[in-house]
């Protein structure tokens, strides 16, 4: 216990019933080397590198299309417990939508967009689109704020 009355829980990795993608940050760290990362934008068009397209675009087409890039769970104002997943390729569909609205409106590379939406997956719909688009993304949250 604690002064303040916390119990402090101690794990180590013989507690784990999930073994964690990254056991070792500072040793990940210390022997880290970008050449041995495969390309992470090699079928992009350009030198560039985009991050909606490295996230979401190169696994949007052949066998990894149908696999889950989103789940979202949330609970209905009732309590009950719903989900609603989105495969990459419908991520990649409905975000290139959204650039496509910014481009129709001459929203271009560089500008700033700001969102203040609820975390559903419009949210990362509208982020995905305009990371595509090369916009500068900052989501706000209505509680972040007294009158949203």
């Amino acid at each position: 216990m604690t002064s303040a009355g916390v119990k402090l829980i101690r794990k180590t990795s013989g507690d784990w019933t999930v073994r964690p993608n990254l056991e070792d940050y500072q040793q990940t760290r210390a022997t880290f080397d970008w050449t041995k990362i495969p390309p992470l934008c090699s079928g992009m068009a350009g030198d560039g590198c985009n991050i909606a397209y490295a996230a979401v675009d190169r696994h949007a087409d052949g066998p990894t299309a149908t696999r889950t890039a989103l789940r979202f769970v949330a609970k209905d104002w009732d309590g009950v417990t719903a989900t609603r997943d989105l495969s990459y390729g419908e991520l990649a569909h409905f975000s290139r939508r959204f650039t496509n609205v910014l481009r129709s409106l001459d929203v271009g590379p560089g500008s700033r967009i700001f969102t203040i939406m609820d975390r559903a997956p419009e949210l990362y719909i509208t982020i995905m689109g305009a990371l595509r688009n090369g916009c500068v993304v900052s989501p706000l949250f209505s509680a972040s704020t007294s009158t949203a």
